[in-house]
């Protein structure tokens, strides 16, 4: 209260914006990408005032915002627009782990798109025919249909010797990169099509993972 609105930072601007609409106790509070462009400790700290609002208060919260890791921390339901249409709507866990949109699946981080047929169905159990390799997924699509396979890349497993595990696929590969960042690692694997599989920084170094091993991809 003691000082200029201009020497505010962007994370006390939003806060202040929050208050301003906070005190008139709305009954619905629409928010623009209310984190854009702030800093972690500030955006943390009005997601926090959001969640307080809308549990405490019981106020329905709407917002938008172009952080997917957001949407699945605060939303109890979200839609993903694209070019003015609301492609999917449902729990964040289910856009983010089972998109129905190549898009979708495109935006919310799958790195593995893969194009493929159904070259078999058993029970439930589809064959898709990936670039002359069988993948297995539970599907009830027909033999004959174009479909495309999502693989998220911490879905993937990577191993120095074959596993003894309930994964249904299991492939070699050869690794074609490796790209660190910070605890994490990305691993980008010649399979016949190519795939990106995401393990820890120290997963990789006890494994000795370099470019030109072989190795085995369970998924």
């Amino acid at each position: 209260e003691r000082r200029k609105a201009k020497t505010l930072s962007g994370g006390e601007v939003q806060r202040v914006a929050l208050a301003r609409a906070m005190v008139t106790e709305p009954d619905i509070l629409l928010l623009d990408e209310p984190t854009a462009n702030l800093d972690p400790v500030s955006l943390r700290i009005i997601e926090e005032l959001v969640l307080k609002f809308n549990q405490e208060k019981g106020v329905t919260v709407i917002m938008s915002t172009h952080d997917m890791g957001q949407g699945q921390r605060l939303a109890h339901r979200a839609g993903v627009l694209m070019q003015g249409e609301l492609i999917q709507t449902g729990r964040p866990l289910d856009i983010f782990h089972s998109p129905e949109d190549i898009r979708i699946a495109g935006f919310v981080g799958i790195k593995n798109i893969m194009h493929g047929t159904v070259v078999s169905n058993q029970s439930g159990i589809a064959g898709v025919d990936v670039g002359g390799r069988i993948i297995s997924g539970v599907s009830d699509l027909a033999v004959g249909t174009g479909v495309d396979v999502y693989i998220r890349p911490d879905d993937i497993v990577l191993s120095i010797a074959v596993m003894d595990s309930s994964a249904r696929n299991s492939l070699t590969g050869k690794i074609n990169g490796l790209a660190f960042s910070g605890s994490l690692c990305t691993v980008t694997l010649d399979c016949v099509f190519t795939l990106e599989a995401l393990v820890t920084r120290k997963s990789a170094e006890e494994m000795g993972l370099c470019v030109g091993q072989s190795i085995y991809v369970s998924f």
